[in-house]
């Protein structure tokens, strides 16, 4: 270790193989080609005075999310505020009340609508101070910044620039985008979460540069220096182009070097990192966008009533000059005691139509009351208070998370209760996302007893067919099938662990030893211990591991492993360690695996292998993957359970079970070293062919195998998922789920979930024609397939036939296109339920754009991951699910509850309740001041249009800011026309309801 320091630190010089990048001298082509628009960033390490003025000056790291400052405030909230047409005629009568003819005193005129700006302004002014609060909190972190002379000193985030160099210690936040040098590992590997930014809660790993792995303590920056060349500012999380120059030679840079701001270090004691982007340069910032604003279809209609009310105050206006005009010119001159000859302008009767216009603009002011000026600002009060009821529901309170309801925009209340389509996702959304071991494969023999929710599903529908069929009968002929169902909460049961829901007495209790295939199990059961990348952690209060793996399939397989006597429990620099349990031993015996290497998983490789050597020095090679994958990369004598175990994998696909393939091979030493060798040459080249060279390496070693198993887990549905959409279907609701499925699981757990029923008649749309060059052909067969389905729908007779209709992702891609899509959203609307297989997250954006804006209906979309965002934000109202998969979902959506089943109360309840008083309140509103206003118009009529003020003019004000607003205001806020129960039971409310009573 450099100097004689002495530190305990982890070492990982084989554990990524995929590791460290070495020098080339400067001699030779640069690495990366740094120049050209784009390619401008100079960053001199360790020297962040140089980047406080021209030319290499960059933005600090003080960040605001806010819409105003100081100065730009009154500017920007009066340009909101007039953006509104209401308060333009305002304005404008307000203006005009300065003029002598003016019926009423400008204080009259002025203070209401001050008045209303002053309280909508606050509302602005107050959300925005929160946001400048919560900028406040980020800015004054405090991190651990290089000074001088090695000391590191604390600073606040805001304070912190371009070319220092930070220590980030576990479980803190990268407080500026940085480029990792070292860490608490020899390797310079970190763990960092990235929920932040992508919404993933899988753990990534970084690594640094071999040149900067001696920088590992404080005092190796004393002296440091070093100058980077890189990409400018840019918003992409996932590319990173630049070099670093440093002890004379350059090194090239890619994404693993870089920790983003806002990630979390994670299992690693510390990192050191020198600063390259701050504040709104950095990439998390680059990629924040204020949400697509959203407004209800009451409040697009309001609008068309204010011009329509605006078109009868003209009208009348006309109406009241024209009386005036005539009176004016007819009939003053006989008016000898109003003394015409010596008339003003306003009441000349020798210039009547001067004077009627002078009578247009008083009757201008004068009917204004036809207009509700407190309209606005008494919707967005009420709105408010309506979402604190939302936020403040207990029964949409989730006592397991301790997460309420959350309507984070009060914009869409009402419109909860016009949503006709409703989009989501499934994993996470509909299911738990909470993976669970429940079935395996051993050598061609099947285990777990315990029945899938679809299985159940399954069964519940066969015995209903078969009942409706006549051919059960329950004195007797032929049965229903079985499906028998353990409890986990019997009494001398072990208690339930999370994770591992299987059951089955051959596996369980080290029963296993006395199976035909003993070796095969012991092999499985290391298999699922030893390959995996999850790092063990101890909890301090429980005293038991917890395992920080990279999915949640990885993180059962583990726990299973350990239910069967298997614990993972260290990983070090080069080895692993488990405990293995035997039932005629009382005591676990110690095993360590030297890691050789490590082979990632990727979704492109969809499988991972790990290269190990156990202590009597036998070389393995543990992969596991997708069933495909693997069982194209077995030996011919690595079949003999190929058949059993491939129809065990359908069986479980078609339960909606998430199944992988296990398989093995053993390598002599000879052998391991020639592959060694050629690896080492690829992950230690440079150059544009790197990926391709380890790949076709890797491919080397990934063959050959010997199939040893499959697993099976299942993602649980949510607790009331079933209830909930059965509720909802029966109010009319249309139900798609976006899945990347395959149909066939898809299917089952869409009779699981109460989506698809018993006696809906499905359509399947799909891919007939392989040939990927007949790419017309394909189109043709898709659109024939969607016109036949059409026209069944049509001829049905059946009034209450109920249709759904399943569609892959590859069929998708060709309905979405332009001269397909409407074909084929015509049948979808025609469907009572929608399943979409294997999509993408840009198809799901484009699914929901398509249900948006071709039916003109309201949508909703349901997800709770980073992949749903972009349908989150397509819809007209976005849900997210706070669920395991991060927070990206709810960040972006409009509102957030904790469970699915709560979409229920939030749609039927609140929707009805939200609609009804916003809807009444409005009429209410507008009845007020058309009353108020019309008796104006009479006393004028019976006045001859003298354009005299009926009432005094606080009186006025009053009337209608205080004395007839705030009942109205009551009644948007606490009607309720029924009760919540009454909601939940009367569906006949909600389609009554979508009939659009305001319209």
């Amino acid at each position: 270790m450099a100097g004689g320091r002495i530190r305990a630190r982890i070492r990982r010089s084989h554990l990524y193989t995929f590791a460290c990048l070495r020098a080339r001298s400067t001699e030779n082509n640069e690495p990366h080609s740094i120049q050209g628009p784009g390619y401008s960033r100079i960053v001199h390490c360790n020297k962040s005075e140089m980047h406080q003025k021209p030319p290499l000056q960059y933005r600090s790291n003080y960040i605001s999310t806010t819409r105003y400052n100081i100065i730009t405030f009154l500017p920007k909230a009066f340009f909101e505020q007039f953006r509104r047409v209401a308060n333009i005629y305002f304005l404008v009568a307000a203006i005009c009340s300065l003029l002598s003819i003016s019926p009423f005193s400008p204080v009259s005129m002025i203070a209401p609508l001050a008045f209303v700006l002053g309280a909508s302004m606050a509302k602005e002014g107050v959300e925005d101070w929160r946001r400048f609060m919560q900028d406040k909190k980020v800015n004054s972190r405090k991190a651990s910044v290089h000074k001088k002379e090695g000391i590191f000193s604390e600073k606040q985030w805001k304070d912190i620039r371009v070319g220092d160099v930070v220590k980030v210690e576990k479980d803190n936040f990268f407080p500026a985008d940085l480029l990792l040098l070292s860490s608490s590992y020899e390797d310079g590997l970190c763990y960092v979460e990235t929920m932040n930014l992508d919404g993933e809660t899988n753990l990534k790993v970084k690594r640094s540069l071999e040149a900067t792995l001696t920088l590992d303590s404080d005092d190796c920056f004393r002296d440091f220096m070093g100058m980077i060349k890189c990409e400018d500012p840019n918003p992409s999380l996932y590319t990173f182009v630049g070099n670093l120059e440093y002890d004379r030679q350059i090194y090239p840079l890619d994404p693993a070097q870089i920790l983003l701001r806002d990630s979390k270090l994670r299992n690693t004691a510390y990192v050191y990192g020198v600063v390259i982007f701050t504040g709104h340069d950095s990439k998390v910032m680059q990629n924040s966008m204020e949400a697509p604003s959203k407004r209800s279809g009451i409040e697009k209609q309001m609008d068309h009533i204010i011009y329509l009310l605006l078109a009868t105050l003209i009208i009348v206006s006309l109406i009241s000059s024209a009386g005036f005009f005539y009176l004016t010119k007819t009939e003053m001159p006989r008016w000898w005691y109003l003394r015409p000859q010596q008339a003003e302008t306003c009441y000349d009767p020798e210039n009547a139509f001067a004077s009627a216009l002078c009578h247009m603009v008083a009757a201008f002011m004068l009917y204004g009351y036809l207009i509700p000026i407190s309209l606005y600002v008494s919707i967005e009060m009420v709105k408010f208070l309506q979402a604190l009821f939302i936020n403040q529901d207990i029964n949409m309170y989730d006592e397991e998370s301790g997460v309420p309801a959350d309507a984070r925009t009060s914009n869409l209340n009402e419109e909860l209760g016009q949503v006709d389509t409703i989009l989501s996702d499934k994993t996470g959304t509909l299911t738990c996302n909470q993976m669970d071991f429940l079935k395996c494969s051993i050598a061609g023999t099947s285990y777990g007893v315990r029945a899938s929710e679809v299985e159940l599903a399954a069964a519940k529908q066969m015995a209903m067919e078969l009942e409706d069929d006549g051919s059960f009968s329950m004195a007797g002929g032929c049965r229903s099938p079985e499906i028998v169902v353990t409890s986990k909460d019997r009494k001398g049961d072990k208690p339930s662990v999370k994770g591992f829901s299987f059951e089955d007495p051959r596996l369980m209790d080290g029963n296993w030893t006395k199976e035909p295939h003993t070796d095969e199990i012991l092999l499985f059961f290391r298999i699922l211990a030893l390959c995996h990348t999850a790092v063990p952690e101890l909890n301090e209060q429980t005293g038991k591991l917890t395992y920080e793996a990279e999915s949640p399939d990885e993180g059962a397989f583990l726990i299973a492993a350990r239910e069967f006597g298997f614990e993972y429990f260290k990983r070090t620099q080069s080895s692993v360690f488990i405990n293995e349990k035997y039932p005629d031993t009382t005591k676990a015996v110690q095993r360590e695996y030297k890691i050789l290497n490590l082979l990632d998983f990727t979704s492109k490789r969809k499988r991972m292998s790990v290269i190990l050597q156990d202590e009597e020095g036998q070389i393995f090679a543990l992969c596991k993957g997708a069933d495909s994958i693997i069982f194209e990369r077995l030996a011919k004598n690595g079949r003999a359970h190929e058949e059993a175990t491939m129809k065990h994998l359908n069986e479980y696909g078609d339960n909606g079970l998430r199944t992988l393939a296990l398989a093995y091979k053993k390598l002599d030493e000879k052998e391991y070293m020639a592959w060694n060798n050629e690896f080492i040459k690829a992950k230690t080249a440079i150059g544009g062919d790197r990926e391709g060279m380890l790949e076709k390496v890797s491919d080397m070693m990934e063959k050959d195998f010997i199939l040893v198993g499959a697993t099976a887990v299942e993602d649980k549905l949510q607790k009331g998922v079933p209830q909930c959409i059965d509720k909802l279907a029966q109010a009319g609701l249309k139900i798609w789920v976006l899945t990347g499925d395959k149909v066939e699981t898809a299917i089952n757990i869409g009779f699981a979930c109460s989506l698809l029923r018993q006696e809906m008649k499905q359509i399947f749309i799909s891919s007939t024609i392989s040939d990927p060059f007949s790419e017309k052909a394909v189109k043709e067969s898709i659109l024939n397939q969607i016109t036949n389905a059409t026209q069944m729908i049509k001829l049905e007779k059946d009034p209450h036939a109920a249709f759904a209709l399943i569609i892959d992702g590859k069929t998708l891609t060709y309905a979405l296109e332009d001269d397909m899509k409407f074909q084929f959203l015509h049948l979808a609307v025609e469907c009572a339920s929608v399943i979409c297989c294997r999509v993408s997250p840009k198809q799901k954006g484009l699914v929901t754009r398509l249900v948006k804006e071709g039916t003109g209906k309201t949508t909703l979309a349901v997800g709770d991951g980073a992949n749903d965002v972009g349908m989150i934000q397509e819809a007209d109202i976005g849900v997210g699910i706070s669920g395991v998969e991060g927070m990206q979902a709810v960040m972006a959506s409009d509102f957030a509850i904790a469970q699915f089943r709560f979409l229920e109360r939030l749609l039927v309840v609140h929707g009805h309740w939200c609609y009804k008083r916003i809807s009444q309140m409005i009429c209410y509103f507008i009845y007020k001041n058309i009353a108020f206003g019309l008796t104006f118009f009479y006393f004028e009529a019976a006045t001859a249009f003298s354009g005299q003020a009926i009432y005094y003019d606080w009186y006025m004000i009053l009337f209608n800011v205080f004395l007839t607003s705030l009942p109205v205001i009551a009644l948007g806020v606490f009607e309720q026309d029924v009760s919540s129960d009454i909601c939940l039971q009367v569906i006949a409310l909600r389609e009554n309801l979508q009939q659009n009573f305001f319209a």
